[in-house]
């Protein structure tokens, strides 16, 4: 059994359909990077692994587990799949420690004696032990969404999602954030991940999967893709972005 199972799923928004028939599996350890052009659905196919959107038709099933909103274990499910957006989303009254620490904390997955020492675990496996005390405010782009991975880390998540999580940063910021992506990637978690950093897919994925149109159009490890592709949606969208 795949870690993701995704069945002919479908998504509209309005009348327009976002999700026509996707399909695909994951497998644990296994980083998948989604590419495509604006509209493709990429986004929303993981907003809707994640629950956060409510697929019309399909299924989608992580560890066996059916994904939807109305799930009774709604919360537990979220922290086992974590989710890092291009919008950081720290709470900027609260210093590091405790944006990384308040859910792990509510959810009582630690107690309190526990979260200093989690916070300076997850923050030095993203290379920001020394910034535990500071406001989100006192950071760069590139060190609060470090900050921000660093946050689902603490959760302990099987499996993580990123969202064009280096497309609002300074392009001197967004090699930071990939090295930390790399390193997780390395120590065998397994991610699924929206994004236009070509020389990162390249290097960094197990299988590419392009979207077109809502639907897997092609998919493949990088160096088939990259060199060979089947289709000139594909040809056209790699010419693009080189």
């Amino acid at each position: 059994m795949a870690l993701v199972e995704i069945r002919d799923v479908h998504k509209k928004f309005g009348r327009t359909d976002v999700l026509n028939g996707v399909s695909l599996d994951v497998e644990e350890g296994e980083i998948v990077t989604i590419i495509g052009r604006s509209g493709s659905g990429k986004s929303t196919l993981l907003r809707c692994i994640n629950a956060l959107e409510t697929v019309d038709a399909g299924e989608i099933h992580v560890e066996g587990q059916r994904v939807h909103a109305r799930m009774p274990d709604l919360r537990q499910f979220r922290q086992r799949v974590g989710i890092v957006f291009q919008a950081f989303n720290l709470f900027s009254h609260l210093k590091v420690e405790r944006n990384i620490t308040l859910a792990p904390l509510l959810t009582g997955r630690i107690g309190k004696s526990e979260a200093r020492p989690l916070a300076l675990d997850v923050l030095a496996r993203v290379g920001l032990a020394d910034k535990i005390d500071a406001w989100p405010e006192q950071l760069s782009g590139g060190q609060q969404q470090r900050v921000a991975i660093a946050r689902c880390l603490a959760m302990a998540p099987h499996l993580m999602l990123f969202d064009e999580v280096t497309s609002a940063l300074d392009p001197e910021l967004v090699g930071e954030v990939l090295k930390v992506m790399e390193a997780m990637a390395r120590q065998g978690m397994t991610m699924i991940l929206v994004t236009h950093e070509m020389g990162f897919a390249r290097n960094v994925a197990d299988r590419i999967v392009f979207m077109h149109r809502g639907r897997v159009w092609e998919e493949g490890p990088p160096s088939k893709l990259f060199v060979r592709p089947e289709t000139p949606e594909l040809a056209s969208f790699i010419a693009s972005v080189k």
